[in-house]
């Protein structure tokens, strides 16, 4: 396809990022009523995510800090572009660029919709599920 912007990223890195927060969100929204939550250690309150044990959370996270800061940049871009804060890729790309910091993963897994987001901003790339897996 020769009208898709050309991403830093690699699109299929994309998708496993995706796969990652989707089973991630999809673990947060199962809860037992019935079974209290385990105490792991003194002092352990919140959810597993709070308290980085989780260990999808823990790769969600580590792959989106092992990526480069200009494909941090770009992952957080689209996001953007895929919620519709921005309507065009090069303004999202300029803001994540001037607003990127150390704190990218946690911005990132930290958002809603994460993995919706960010197909749909492959989508809108002209990114299509043929090019991709997710």
């Amino acid at each position: 396809m020769n009208d898709r912007t050309t991403l830093d990223i690699n699109p299929e890195t994309v998708s496993y990022i995706v796969n990652l927060a989707r089973d991630f969100y999809a673990k947060e929204q199962i809860t037992d009523l019935d079974e209290p939550e385990p105490n792991i250690q003194e002092g352990w309150t919140g959810s597993a995510q709070e308290n980085h044990i989780d260990p999808v959370h823990a790769e969600l996270k580590t792959a989106i800090e092992d990526l480069e800061p200009d494909q941090q940049v770009q992952l957080v871009a689209l996001m953007w572009l895929g919620r519709g804060s921005f309507s065009d890729w090069e303004s999202a790309v300029k803001e994540a660029g001037d607003n990127w910091n150390s704190k990218t993963a946690d911005y990132l897994i930290g958002t809603p919709l994460l993995s919706d987001y960010l197909e749909e901003g492959l989508n809108q790339l002209g990114y299509v599920g043929e090019d991709y897996e997710v």
